[in-house]
């Protein structure tokens, strides 16, 4: 379950792990884990998280906020533990921490069909429990952004395919990255299309068809317990389409299980037990689907090195990618004949 990679290593190194911080949030600690890029408290009020907020406290309280929301419907969700002052988050030597309740369960596994129809039950039952919540911070709100900023990734892509093209010396990753960027530039400019076509404006015009986003379904987010999805880290939550949720869900669940469209078969279906689908949102849906994702964020990190990979590590991410090219259109076209 333990889960440190190198860079999260670097990160952790970070926390203050001083008693006096765990004295705040009126705890006594036994034992410190570490797990991805927070850490387990053995307390003796049971385990808990100890987590460093990385963004505003703005940000932070826009989650906290939702969260006090959708709990009045729904609560498998994280739960902060208050400090002596009563507050749900404490600053601490310029950084900002928060404690959370550990979920205890097991993480959801995209391979297995039970665990990702009662995930998908889950989201479709927390997006309705968000319904009508709106908040004061407009860059959490971002239904109606997105052919934007498809069209701001696409002058990415070419502003990338220009550079690699003035490189004297070119690399694998850009011989390989050159021969294949124009295929997904087009298909880039095919999802615009699509949703303007789809009328991916008026869709946003629609109240019901907005909700809170968690916006990061991965595994690791959704943790199975007594045949129910709870859900936890909400740092990218948004304001947005219920079906772009779906989307990235259906993208995460691609990485672990490459474009079998049984797994979207089962999301849309059990979603569709605990809240609605309309075919408009189906159409905007496969129009999402077909931004070439993957591609985008590997040429991306490369490029402007957000990953401190090495260039063989990005070269065997990008091969994959383009081998499962033929199994992604594949994919693509029978999600249009099944939404159809």
């Amino acid at each position: 379950m333990l889960d440190v990679g190198y860079l999260d290593k670097n990160y952790l190194s970070g926390y203050d792990l001083d008693v006096k911080l765990f004295d705040k949030f009126k705890l006594k600690v036994y034992d410190v884990v570490p797990l991805r890029r927070a850490y387990i408290l053995v307390t003796d009020k049971g385990n808990k998280v100890l987590k460093k907020i990385d963004y505003t406290l703005e940000e932070f309280e826009f989650i906290a906020n939702a969260l006090n929301y959708v709990k009045v419907n729904f609560n498998r969700m994280i739960e902060f533990q208050e400090t002596i002052n009563h507050k749900i988050y404490e600053e601490w030597k310029g950084e900002i921490y928060c404690v959370m309740n550990v979920v205890d369960g097991k993480e959801c596994e995209f391979s297995n069909h039970v665990d990702l129809g009662i995930a998908s039950r889950g989201i479709g039952e927390l997006h309705k429990a968000s319904e009508g919540f709106r908040y004061k911070n407009s860059s959490k709100y971002i239904c109606g952004n997105l052919i934007a900023n498809l069209n701001r990734k696409k002058e990415e892509m070419l502003f990338l395919k220009k550079m690699a093209n003035l490189y004297e010396n070119k690399r694998e990753f850009d011989d390989i990255f050159l021969k294949n960027v124009d295929i997904y530039i087009k298909q880039t400019e095919d999802s615009i299309s699509l949703l303007n076509k789809n009328l991916y404006y008026k869709l946003c015009s629609e109240e019901d068809k907005i909700a809170l986003c968690h916006h990061n379904l991965a595994q690791h987010n959704i943790i199975i317990k007594d045949s129910k999805a709870y859900f936890i880290n909400f740092d990218f939550a948004m304001i947005d389409l219920k079906i772009h949720d779906i989307c990235n869900f259906i993208n995460k669940v691609n990485k672990n299980a490459p474009f079998d469209i049984d797994n979207a078969k089962i999301i849309i279906t059990n979603y569709r037990l605990t809240n609605t689908l309309s075919n408009n949102e189906l159409n905007i849906l496969f129009s999402m689907l077909t931004f070439p994702q993957d591609f985008y964020e590997i040429a991306k990190d490369y490029y402007t090195r957000r990953k401190e990979w090495e260039e063989q590590v990005f070269i065997a991410k990008i091969n994959r990618k383009l081998k499962l090219e033929e199994a992604r259109i594949d994919f693509l076209k029978s999600f249009y004949n099944y939404k159809i």
